[in-house]
């Protein structure tokens, strides 16, 4: 049986130190599946491993796309997939990691199927963002589908823009299509996540952003700032620093809004993964071994 590993968890937990330990014990490569760290022209600010780190292990899909290029979760389910069963011709078990949890139950369930919806429908959409912002958008998601907003990233303009669409253009609100079979893989899928108390998580992530700031992400947010209007760059870190570069925000204020931003998305992810009962969890600081250990146990298991 071949077997996917995933380290899960939220920002700053300590995912790739892990990723890069089990992958080392079982001779094996990495994939990485947080949709932040696919774009070449984003470092910094999205804590891509280091080279020391990508050179202790092989990782796939770590900068190898462009901020210019469309890539959804649905792209990488589609390229993921195959990549998946070539690499398992040579290595089992493979290790997946990272915090995106949709790009993760893209690989191991599959996406839900959607009916395809008339184009100009996202174009109104578009449209009406420009002109009236994503809170009247929210708004309507809400009357429209409130299951799905009660739980979904309303910041997040993407995913609120494809919820309505589906609301305007199907016979059926978005929540009803997310209802699907999951899909057969040919692998098991062994899932262990990472977790502190939250007063620890957050410290570790105000250091991160400290971190960042001295790396020179303050420069790589400038070098950026053109191409603002990028879906690839409404992101955490950067978004906030353009609203600085804009004249509305201090340097200061900025910074605090990165971190309290990245505070609310590492409590988005662990509602998330909360929800998964097949999740293993463990301190962050627990000892390697002891981790590769359950893992082998799993392995094992019929």
């Amino acid at each position: 049986m071949n077997n996917l590993i995933h380290i899960l968890g939220p920002t700053a937990i300590g995912k790739t130190a892990l990723a890069i330990k089990v992958a080392q014990h079982f001779n094996t490569e990495i994939i990485s599946a947080d949709s932040r760290q696919f774009y070449k022209e984003m470092n910094i600010g999205t804590a891509v491993p280091s080279l020391s780190e990508l050179k202790a292990a092989k990782h796939h899909y770590i900068q190898n796309k462009s901020i210019h290029q469309e890539f959804s979760v649905g792209d990488f389910e589609k390229e993921v997939i195959p990549l998946i069963d070539k690499l398992f011709q040579d290595k089992n078990p493979l290790v997946m990691v990272g915090g995106s949890g949709l790009y993760i139950k893209a690989i191991t369930d599959g996406l839900d199927q959607f009916p395809d919806i008339d184009p100009h429908i996202r174009e109104n959409l578009n449209q009406r963002y420009a002109e009236e912002g994503l809170e009247k958008l929210a708004e309507e998601l809400r009357e429209l589908d409130p299951e799905y907003a009660a739980k979904a990233d309303l910041q997040n303009k993407q995913r609120v823009i494809r919820a309505l669409e589906i609301c305007l253009g199907a016979p059926q609100n978005f929540s009803f299509y997310r209802t699907q079979n999951k899909k057969e893989r040919n692998f098991k899928n062994i899932k262990i996540g990472l977790e502190a108390d939250r007063a620890i998580l957050y410290e570790r992530i105000e250091k991160r952003v400290d971190l960042m700031l001295e790396m020179g992400l303050l420069e790589e947010a400038r070098n950026l700032y053109s191409n603002r209007e990028l879906n690839a760059l409404n992101t955490v870190g950067y978004k906030e620093l353009f609203a600085y570069f804009d004249g509305k925000w201090t340097l200061d204020f900025a910074i605090a809004e990165i971190k309290k931003n990245t505070r609310r998305f590492a409590k988005r992810q662990l509602t998330w993964f909360k929800k998964d009962p097949e999740i293993k969890w463990f301190d962050y600081t627990q000892d390697s071994k002891t981790i590769i250990h359950y893992i082998e146990q799993k392995t094992l298991a019929k």
